[in-house]
């Protein structure tokens, strides 16, 4: 079995790969100040409420857009699981062409995205993940990583209108009914979610004039509470990371 790690700014995303197949996945915060031995305790406890054995896992991999966390997943995966783990990054084969002007900018969870994408649906392909920031990545039909657009994200953009303002509350982030609020939560709810569909909804209309009509993935923690209301968004994949550094494991054994 593979043990899959993605490490985002908020949140940290981990699966088991039994061949083919996910079967089992959880979602944790990411903290600078965790150790490895704190990270192997926890595993060791997510392992054993999903009756998996440690044991059983044979290889990990690991993508993160955090760089100073990846010391201790590496003592971690080395202490617990007795392998070194496979880090996404230059030097791995991907088998995606990046055609950006410095390939090295281009975050780890993008590209691992895009192989996913590509694998499942071909090309072109636009693949928008709603994370701490949304991101969207455009792959033409030959499989070649193009670019793309980053914004806000929606926990970001609602937490500056709350903190910037003397009398709008936090609100609880999900779809009102109608676009015209009849008091101040609704009011908001409708402006941050029907105002950040038509965001998403508008990159992609540009992205789709320059690359050319395909199919557009959401992916990421909040992909839901958009794809929902959005007009552009064709399908939701929860596990688009996952899947892809399962993919990219496998690519690096041959």
């Amino acid at each position: 079995m593979i043990l899959v790690f993605d490490v985002g700014n908020t949140n940290t995303i981990l699966g088991v790969f039994d061949k083919k197949d996910l079967i089992a996945n959880w979602s944790i915060s990411t903290e600078h100040n965790r150790t490895a031995d704190q990270y192997g305790m926890m595993l060791h406890n997510l392992f054993q409420y999903a009756g998996l054995a440690i044991s059983q896992i044979e290889a990990v991999i690991v993508s993160s857009v955090v760089p100073p966390l990846m010391r201790n997943l590496e003592q971690m995966s080395q202490k617990y699981f007795n392998v070194k783990p496979v880090v996404v990054g230059p030097g791995l084969k991907t088998g995606l062409p990046i055609k950006m002007d410095d390939p090295r900018e281009v975050g780890a969870d993008r590209i691992v995205n895009a192989v996913a994408g590509y694998s499942l649906y071909g090309g072109p392909l636009i693949i928008v993940d709603f994370g701490t920031a949304t991101t969207f990545c455009a792959i033409n039909q030959k499989g070649e990583y193009l670019g793309g657009a980053i914004a806000p994200g929606i926990g970001i953009s609602t937490e500056a209108l709350f903190a910037q303002t003397a009398k709008l509350p936090r609100v609880e982030l999900k779809c009102p009914a109608t676009a015209i609020g009849k008091n101040t939560i609704h009011s908001m709810q409708s402006g941050i979610i029907f105002g950040y569909a038509g965001l998403v909804d508008e990159i992609i209309k540009r992205i789709q004039k320059e690359l050319g009509a395909g199919q557009v993935i959401a992916t990421g923690g909040l992909a839901g509470l958009i794809a929902g209301v959005s007009a552009a968004i064709t399908k939701e994949e929860p596990f688009l990371t996952l899947t892809g550094l399962h993919l990219i494991y496998q690519r690096n054994q041959v």
